[in-house]
């Protein structure tokens, strides 16, 4: 454990960043699953609304920094190909 005031407030910084992260990261996971049940049920309006929130989760994740730019973009893109699959 650290003897220096400002590495222990580090720590604790980096533990609340850290879970942070996996909220976001396991969140963009539960909606792409989502997102893939609602498309296989064949459910047109369930898989928009969820490529929406799914959309919106991303974006924040890449705002926030839990995601890289380029991450969040390819993500974004194979769920419009699934969306999109779905669809025609």
């Amino acid at each position: 454990m650290a003897n220096i005031h400002s590495q222990k407030k580090r720590i604790l910084r980096s533990e609340r960043e850290r879970l942070e992260n996996r909220y976001y990261t396991s969140a963009i996971k539960t909606r792409f699953h989502r997102l893939e049940a609602a498309v296989a049920s064949g459910d047109s309006a369930e898989a928009e609304a969820e490529h929406v929130r799914l959309q919106r989760t991303i974006d924040k994740a890449v705002k926030q920094g839990s995601l890289h730019r380029n991450t969040g973009a390819r993500k974004k893109s194979r769920a419009a190909h699934l969306l999109s699959g779905a669809s025609s």
